[in-house]
């Protein structure tokens, strides 16, 4: 058994982290703002992570194995983590993301055309940190997710405080109505009523994984492994926005309506006009066997089109 603290924890995979972590027998304890209880025998904390001084009370003198960070966007968060933490866990893993390789959003090494992006193109051990940006401005922290996960990273990988992974995930889909970003229900339900989806002309192949996979893996990362710094999370198989819509359309009737957007138009998610699908070969060498999105895809089309199709309750 060890004593893992999730900060975040209450929604889709996250929330399915502390279910298996709890099953698994371990010692858990879930640090959020209160927005949803988790179960039954899991320790919650209920405080704001920007908050330090509340955070360093709340923690109180609890110690742990490993925390897996759910909801760290900024290098000040990632700051403030590392200071109430040190001393406290001996091993620090968070839940990062596939947008920290986009090219549209920061100068990063070029890999021929096509090969899936290793960890390496971005190092958070040389990555510059700048404290004084806007981070706490919603709209700011809209518009650079990317680069907050990127500076949130190096901060943690920089402090020493405790042996710090990163886990980059691919685009998450599965879970049917939990699905919280909609992107898989934006396809089912235009393929399903004949809509157009805007996908660009020469739209490029991306990467996936299922939200049990995920969860998955964070648990191995946080209690199974001992390895330090960025993994890659991501199902094997990449897929295009159109194979992706076929799979959709196999279980629909109905063949996909495509609109092609002009050069710097908006998309449908999922459609890229740049490549940056990631490589899953290290996590692999470290010993996670990862499933193929084509062998689950077609079940997390089925959840969404069933929960698409549900009848809304009555509000009252």
């Amino acid at each position: 058994m060890q004593r893992i603290c999730v900060i975040g924890g209450s929604r889709y995979f996250g929330k399915l982290l502390v279910e298996r972590l709890k099953a698994a027998g371990h010692q858990v304890t879930v640090l959020n703002r209160g927005s949803a209880r988790p179960p039954t025998g899991v320790e919650h904390l209920v405080v704001d992570r920007n908050d330090e001084a509340a955070l360093v009370a709340a923690l109180g003198s609890r110690t742990f194995d490993a925390v897996v960070d759910q909801i760290c966007y900024t290098p000040v968060q990632a700051a403030i983590a590392a200071r109430a933490f040190a001393g406290r866990t001996r091993r620090y893993v968070m839940t990062s993301t596939i947008e920290v390789y986009d090219p549209a959003t920061a100068a990063l090494p070029a890999e021929p055309a096509g090969a899936p992006v290793p960890e390496r193109n971005v190092d958070p051990r040389a990555w510059l940190v700048a404290m004084d940006l806007p981070w706490h401005d919603e709209a700011y922290l809209e518009a650079h997710y990317a680069e907050g996960k990127r500076q949130a990273e190096a901060v943690l990988t920089r402090d020493g405080s405790f042996a710090f992974a990163s886990v980059r995930s691919a685009h998450v889909l599965g879970g049917g109505g939990k699905e919280f970003t909609g992107r898989l229900s934006h396809y089912t339900e235009r393929i399903a009523r004949g809509d157009e989806i805007a996908v660009h002309a020469k739209a490029l192949p991306t990467v996936f994984i299922h939200h049990e996979e995920l969860a998955d893996l964070l648990l191995w990362a946080a209690t199974a492994t001992d390895f330090a710094g960025p993994v890659n999370a991501c199902s094997d198989g990449l897929l295009d926005v159109r194979e992706l819509a076929a799979i959709v359309a196999a279980q629909t009737g109905r063949e996909p309506v495509y609109r092609t957007v002009a050069e710097g138009g908006t998309a449908s998610p999922f459609s890229f006009d740049r490549h940056y699908a990631m490589s899953n070969t290290r996590a692999k060498q470290l010993g996670f066997a990862f499933s193929r999105t084509a062998d689950w895809l077609p079940g997390a089309v089925a959840e969404a089109l069933t929960a698409s199709a549900a009848p809304t309750a009555p509000t009252a």
